[in-house]
């Protein structure tokens, strides 16, 4: 857990932005353009607003933080994006219900630390046009301000999508003050965002890093080592299929994924035809 140096006294309020950036990709192979359009409408189904608003909402209780808004919206003909507004401390405005939990009030205009504070996902489901691969991606944003860290949420959100890649990116901006005046600009060590990947998951995946430590900026990508077919086949399996089609399908999901973790376009791999 990233906690802020406590016994250090600042002047004021803890104003220090961290931002972590959670992009990850879902790779899948369809044989028919029926099967493309089952393998979106079961993304959509599976990770639309309302089960994203979900996970979200377990990303601010990890934090620590407090729910000051919500917007959801699924698009036609597929994504979703939510919008979570949060705030460090209790909303001041909340009222306790006849259960004894706190909402905010009907109609109320809440304004408190809207500009720093909030969390949004994205989907983006796709498919390339001609060679049956399909490739679900998700871009999820925590930015808070204050003591909360968005890190400590980061392995909830690795065990709720089955990612085949990850981009994860992780900024402090910004400064804050402690009593004497003098400026901090992060507040808790770091080295590497790997530093908050359980192990069992850093066993599983190829990684990169790429760190700024001067600008407080660090940069990790994820590839998934092990590549067993029969989890990327969509509505069939290995055993459909003749051993010449299967290497061909492996070299184009191996393609696939190679140019999302290296972010540039390969000629075709041995094995594709």
């Amino acid at each position: 857990m990233v906690k802020s140096k406590s016994a250090i006294k600042l002047h004021g309020f803890n104003n220090l932005t961290k931002t972590l950036s959670f992009n990850m990709y879902d790779i899948c192979y369809t044989k028919t353009v029926a099967d493309r359009k089952a393998y979106i409408e079961y993304i959509d189904e599976q990770y639309n607003s309302e089960k994203l608003a979900e996970i979200l909402r377990e990303v601010t209780r990890i934090i620590g933080a407090t729910i000051l808004n919500i917007a959801i919206e699924d698009y036609d003909p597929q994504g979703a994006s939510v919008t979570i507004l949060v705030c460090e401390e209790k909303n001041p405005q909340d009222v306790d219900d006849a259960n004894g939990h706190r909402h905010p009030p009907e109609n109320a205009s809440i304004a408190m630390h809207l500009d720093k504070s909030h969390i949004t996902v994205h989907t983006y489901p796709e498919y390339h046009p001609d060679n049956g691969v399909c490739t679900f991606r998700a871009d999820i944003d925590v930015s808070t301000c204050g003591e909360i860290s968005p890190l400590n949420a980061l392995p909830f959100l690795i065990d709720s999508f089955d990612a085949d890649i990850m981009t994860l990116d992780y900024r402090v901006r910004g400064f804050t003050r402690d009593i004497t005046g003098r400026k901090l600009f992060i507040d808790h060590e770091l080295t590497s965002i790997q530093n908050y990947i359980p192990e069992e998951i850093k066993s599983r995946y190829q990684m990169i890093d790429v760190n700024v430590y001067q600008e407080h900026t660090f940069h990790t990508k994820c590839k998934l080592k092990n590549v067993d077919l029969d989890n990327y086949f969509f509505n069939f399996s290995v055993e459909d299929i003749p051993g010449k089609e299967v290497k061909n399908i492996t070299a184009r999901l191996q393609k696939e994924m190679d140019e999302i973790f290296y972010g540039r376009n390969f000629e075709k791999f041995e094995g594709e035809e």
